[in-house]
């Protein structure tokens, strides 16, 4: 019999695309501290993401970019923002969007958010989602 909601009780798997697989292990490992699993190389790396598999897949050339490809959801953003950028991440500044000192936005409902990218170019967020509960 079929399940009238066939992905329920399964995983989700993230994907983003690099195309230098030195400096994206070091920056997902070491800098964002997520557990390197397994390298597979030409195909891609896997990281732990809080019991999400990352899979960072090898590329040529990367696609063209289309807004966040991958974000965390966070408490406590700017103790968050303040760690990363001790790091040395730099967070992005968008024209229009009135983010703090730090470079976090609040949106209308409340929910916070603050943008950075990885060493590919692919824009990642934290944000914090105090009416969101899972």
């Amino acid at each position: 019999m079929r399940s009238e909601k066939p992905l329920t009780n399964f995983d989700v798997i993230a994907f983003v695309p690099i195309v230098d697989t030195a400096r994206a292990k070091h920056f997902y490992r070491d800098t964002l501290g997520l557990e390197l699993l397994s390298e597979e190389p030409p195909f891609a790396l896997v990281f732990n993401a809080n019991g999400i598999m990352l899979r960072l897949v090898i590329a040529k050339e990367l696609p063209a970019r289309f807004g966040t490809a991958l974000g965390w959801r966070v408490t406590d953003i700017t103790s968050r923002v303040s760690e990363l950028a001790a790091a040395g991440v730099t967070f992005e500044r968008y024209p229009g969007m009135p983010q703090d000192q730090l470079g976090i936005w609040t949106a209308p409902g409340g929910a916070k958010v603050a943008w950075f990218k990885d060493p590919d170019g692919n824009v990642l967020s934290i944000s914090e989602h105090p009416e969101v509960t899972l």
